[in-house]
């Protein structure tokens, strides 16, 4: 099975796992599937419309799926997928 790795900030909205095994043959199928197990991250990963936000960067490897095919994106058994949320800062 597929797995996602959630970033520290997002962890208390998915029982404070570090990595969540999920199923799926796409992004978009495995977020559903992510989301399902704890609908507490949705605010967190998608806007009033249902689209992913646009801080939210979702990695399958080393690759931007953005840099894919997006959500559609096929996803293997074994593949490992990361949420970087992007955070802004910094001095001015």
């Amino acid at each position: 099975m597929a797995t996602f790795e959630i970033p520290t900030p997002l962890r208390p909205y998915a029982g404070e796992n570090s990595v969540v095994t999920v199923t799926g043959e796409t992004v978009a199928e495995v977020l559903a599937d992510l989301l399902s197990q704890y609908p507490d991250l949705e605010k967190h990963l998608k806007d009033r419309k249902g689209n992913l936000r646009s801080f939210v960067n979702i990695y399958l490897g080393d690759e931007d799926i953005r840099a894919l095919d997006g959500l559609e994106t096929e996803v293997e058994v074994e593949d490992a997928l990361v949420i970087i949320p992007s955070i802004a800062g910094g001095l001015l």
